[in-house]
């Protein structure tokens, strides 16, 4: 299989290693950019991520149905077969002359690792593989950039999805923080969307410690990455802002062009934002009335926890699909919402034996009552039988 090397941009970085196979490129079709290397390589294995957190557990439950998942990323392939039919009609808000359905770097992977089909061509599969996918791309190409351009059009991207019906906004990139784009994750916020973030890649540099956005923006749900063990990899940034964890190393699955798979052994949070995206539009399917807040509530609560329960670098663990979806929640239980601002309160999420507590309370005093009125009548009859039925004196 091949293998993808490593890329990055300066001004809006992909959160995971680019995916440029070492392969010669092939010639791009007319009118169309570099849409990256045709790899036709086949998968004969399930890749680990699938493995350790087994998705299909929960798809008895639930499969993502009814649930758009915006990716705000490079653009994605239209072409490849585990995203055949998952695309919505998405936007290109890169200059003119790109094409939004082309991708020559990690957008597909992506896209497919959430939502791709669980056909039996290749075992390998999108968490929620009945959502669909809205392809908004901001990244014009792998290339350096300082534009000053590019957080405003992943602000401009958030709005997108939350006017065109995203329910998920997974975000597998960081930039640096500007008014726009914090103002755009609050909108998204307020409009109950849950946004994904990866919690970026700069654990192993100089910058390690800093704060990545939009991950660390309030509200934002930021994903660290894992190993096959459950270790943090050293490249995921850590921080107090880190909710949660998912595999960011060794990742498999659909390359940008020639239907065929490939291997990016660096990953990134990227990647373990996408799976994150994938459980929360399992909860979304699931439950659609639930609050965004109570989505996050129960990634976290039902991740496979550190021995400490919560750390800065996995946050409160590696995800659990089946856990998010299956676990029944006490409807007492109304936790105050870590973001800050003007939001509405999060409802509780509904309980499921309500109907019962209701008949209950109906029923007990129901039955005293009747009770009473059983035992006033016994006395009634015993004088009326004593009286031979006659009507006694008026007092």
């Amino acid at each position: 299989m091949n293998r993808y090397a490593r890329v990055g941009t300066a001004a809006v970085l992909l959160a995971a290693g680019l995916l440029l196979p070492a392969t010669p490129a092939a010639a791009a079709p007319p009118g169309f950019p570099d849409c990256g290397k045709a790899i036709t390589d086949q998968l004969d294995h399930t890749p680990w991520p699938l493995r350790r957190l087994q998705p299909s557990q929960a798809w008895p439950l639930s499969r993502g149905a009814g649930v758009t998942v915006a990716v705000i990323d490079s653009g994605l392939s239209t072409t490849h077969p585990k995203l055949a039919g998952q695309l919505l009609p998405g936007v290109d808000l890169v200059p003119p002359g790109e094409n939004g359905q082309c991708d020559n770097s990690h957008g597909t992977l992506v896209a497919s690792i959430i939502a791709g089909r669980d056909t039996r061509d290749a075992p390998f599969s999108g968490v929620a593989p009945d959502a669909r996918i809205l392809p908004i791309r901001v990244v014009p190409n792998d290339q350096t950039s300082n534009s000053p351009e590019l957080p405003t059009r992943i602000a401009n991207a958030i709005r997108y999805a939350v006017d065109h019906g995203a329910k998920v906004i997974n975000l597998s990139l960081y930039t640096v923080p500007t008014q726009a784009v914090a103002e755009a994750v609050q909108y998204a916020i307020h409009s109950n969307v849950v946004v994904v973030a990866a919690s970026g890649n700069t654990g192993g540099s100089q910058n390690g410690s800093n704060p990545v956005y939009p991950a660390a923006y309030d509200g934002v749900l930021a994903v660290g990455g894992t190993d096959e063990n459950d270790h943090h990899v050293s490249q995921s940034t850590s921080g107090d802002y880190v909710n949660i964890a998912a595999p960011g190393v060794n990742i498999e699955g659909p390359a940008p062009r020639g239907g065929g798979y490939g291997r990016d052994a660096a990953g990134g949070t990227s990647f373990a934002a996408a799976y994150v995206s994938g459980v929360a539009a399992l909860i979304r399917s699931y439950n659609p009335t639930l609050p965004a807040f109570n989505v996050i509530r129960r990634l976290e609560e039902t991740a496979d926890a550190p021995p400490e329960g919560r750390n800065n670098d996995v946050g409160f663990g590696v995800v659990n699909p089946y856990r998010a979806v299956s676990t029944i929640f006490d409807p007492r239980a109304n936790p105050t919402p870590a973001y800050t601002g003007q939001l509405p309160d999060p409802r509780s999420e509904s309980d499921p034996v309500a109907l019962a507590k209701r008949v209950a309370a109906w029923v007990v005093p129901g039955g005293l009552l009747l009770t009473v009125v059983l035992l006033s009548a016994r006395g009634i009859a015993a004088r009326g039988r004593r009286r031979g039925w006659r009507p006694g004196p008026i007092r």
